[in-house]
């Protein structure tokens, strides 16, 4: 028994973005956002969405709509057999199946009706790793998608060691993983356009709108749009696809003090709290937020390293684990100061009251969050 053909996406645009989705799906706002900055890459090359459902997926809607303006030769996609793979792709089809869609129309928009393009069955269950999957990838040039978050690194690694270009989504804790920073500090990969700061939203299904009501915080875990739940997530573009913001210089205004940028007690580098302060005339290393990678530029800048991680291009000089743990009460935690090796560390005690520090034999030093470690280039 063949599988049905795919719904039809003849929906407008307009309306589309206004669609109130039952399904841990990207919306489509988002992706036109994003996707605006990259439009002269797509002409002449094949888009590959390997975890879309087309019936639901937002990518497929976008390219498909967009299909002729982008001048695509072909948008080709595949998606799980029904079993949910991450909490933001349902993955509801019966039986995984592929797609092609080369530009048909019906009157104005594009047709997936009347037999033009069907839903094909995949022999396995539609994996990204699977042979049937990875054959679709080989015919691809661009592949877009939001994928499993739990095997990001795995998607990752096959697509940089396919050589194909790429706009995903991932978690920002993603930044951090042994996979991924290098590719970071060796421009292979980097952030999207879309500011690192601002939390994507995401559709939520109706089942599971009461639970988050009920179990999450307002604000935190989910935000409320025109009388609609939309679940809050830490995600971001992830791409090795040029943009233009990539190449703008950062303004940099302040001069180096020693009294404004202290020197760490663990790092040969300086510290700079905000990447706005970053000085104009210092030419030695500099620890920043990791904010810092959505104004990266590689003409500017060079990544040096990242705190917390061993191996990631910076170690640090100093251990504490003969340290103790205080709260601001003066009370110890019963911790030792190992658990802050590697972390990027100042003399004294944190500007932050609520914070803990650590002690030994009257010297305080107090850990900071993740720092990336650079160096200004133009110096």
């Amino acid at each position: 028994m063949s599988p049905p053909p795919l719904a039809s996406l003849n929906r407008n645009l307009h309306t589309a973005k206004n669609k109130k989705d039952d399904e841990f799906y990207t919306q489509l706002t988002d992706i036109a956002n994003e996707l605006q900055y990259y439009e002269p890459h797509f002409e002449g090359g094949t888009v590959y969405c390997n975890c879309d459902d087309p019936t639901v997926s937002n990518f497929v809607q976008y390219f498909a709509q967009n299909f002729h303006r982008l001048k695509l030769k072909r948008l080709i996609g595949s998606c799980y057999k029904s079993k949910e793979r991450d909490m933001f792709s349902r993955h509801d089809s019966k039986t995984a199946i592929w797609y092609e869609y080369n530009g048909e129309k019906k009157g104005n928009a594009p047709s997936f009706e009347g037999g033009l393009c069907q839903a094909k069955p995949l022999q396995g269950d539609g994996d990204f790793r699977s042979a049937e999957c990875l054959d679709l990838l080989r015919q691809a040039d661009f592949v877009v998608t939001n994928p499993p978050f739990s095997e990001f690194r795995e998607y990752v690694k096959q697509l940089i060691n396919h050589g194909k270009k790429f706009l995903i989504i991932g978690n920002k804790n993603a930044i951090s993983y042994k996979e991924i920073f290098p590719l970071i500090k060796d421009n292979c990969l980097w952030i999207g356009h879309t500011p690192i700061g601002r939390d994507l939203l995401f559709d939520v299904p109706s089942e599971h709108t009461k639970e988050l009501i009920r179990t999450k915080k307002e604000g935190s875990a989910y935000k409320v749009i025109d009388g609609v739940i939309k679940r809050r997530s830490q995600s971001i573009w992830f791409t090795n696809m040029d943009h233009k913001k990539r190449h703008e210089n950062l303004m940099l205004i302040e001069k180096y003090t020693p009294e404004k940028y202290p020197h760490y007690d663990n790092y040969d580098a300086i510290e700079v709290g905000e990447v706005v302060n970053i000085p104009k005339d210092w030419d030695g290393i500099m620890g920043v937020p990791i904010t810092f990678l959505g104004k990266f530029n590689p003409d500017q800048f060079e990544i040096l390293g990242l705190s917390q991680k061993v191996g990631m291009g910076l170690e640090s000089n100093k251990k504490y684990d003969e340290y103790l743990e205080m709260r601001p009460d003066g009370i110890m935690t019963g911790s030792s100061g190992q658990k802050t090796n590697g972390n990027a560390v100042l003399q004294g005690k944190p500007k932050r009251a609520s914070q803990n520090f650590f002690v030994k034999d009257g010297d305080v030093v107090h850990s900071l969050y993740g720092r990336i470690f650079i160096r200004n280039k133009e110096l």
